[in-house]
């Protein structure tokens, strides 16, 4: 096996082990025990343990060993880190927090796109939601959420913010955490197709507030739908 892949199996199980509490904060690691639970070399052991540094899962005492940190020390941003904690025992505690995320920052993107949109990416916003209303009245989830994924990546990017478009990855991840934990519908409520179409509308018009208006109902049926489920 290759040593990229023996380096993404480890990190992805330790990575997941960490993030869902079962090696807790304070929790002593060492190379020894991944080499042998493992069966991987020192340097895959090594280089593992280095990505989990870099996130912020990890750090290195000398003479104790690689000692897990609390998850305030995380980087929540990461796309990995958010989905082994979606992919965890605080699932829905993790979608809330981003979800609030998203209803801060997306409905501002959206005017931020209606004001500095490239016509080429106004044509494919509305392309986008025409595919998206196919899609989602046929019940083609995986095709629907890629379209969704998309949609987002478009809105977040055409404000000329660098601060949205840096949460791309993030909001992907939260969509297709919905999706891969069955947390969405069959179908997308018509309400939340009308309003994708609202803001691609808003930004054909170049109108903020109705971009603003309309994502804003989008985020706000998430966060319904969130509160819905115990």
């Amino acid at each position: 096996m290759a040593v990229e892949v023996l380096h993404s199996t480890v990190l992805e199980a330790i990575g997941a082990e960490i993030t869902a509490g079962v090696l807790p904060a304070g929790a002593v690691l060492t190379l020894e025990q991944l080499q042998h639970r493992f069966g991987v070399s020192r340097t895959v052991a090594r280089e593992t343990m280095r990505s989990l540094e870099q996130l912020g899962l990890l750090t290195s005492r000398r003479r104790v060993g690689l000692v897990v940190r609390p998850s305030s020390d995380w980087m929540v941003f990461d796309p990995r880190v958010i989905r082994w904690r979606l992919a965890g025992p605080g699932r829905l505690g993790q979608l809330r927090s981003l979800t609030e995320l998203r209803a801060a920052v997306e409905p501002v993107a959206a005017a931020a796109a209606a004001r500095h949109a490239a016509p080429d990416e106004v044509d494919a916003l509305l392309a986008v939601t025409a595919r998206m209303r196919a899609l989602g009245e046929a019940g083609r989830l995986e095709e629907f959420l890629a379209a969704d994924v998309e949609f987002h990546a478009l809105l977040l990017r055409a404000g000329r913010n660098e601060m949205f478009s840096a949460l791309t990855e993030v909001v992907a991840e939260v969509l297709a955490g919905r999706t891969r934990h069955g947390l969405m519908p069959s179908r997308p409520r018509p309400e939340a197709l009308d309003a994708h179409d609202a803001v691609a509308a808003a930004v054909r018009s170049r109108d903020p507030e109705a971009a603003e208006r309309a994502m804003t109902v989008i985020t706000s049926e998430i966060r319904a739908a969130l509160g819905d489920l115990h």
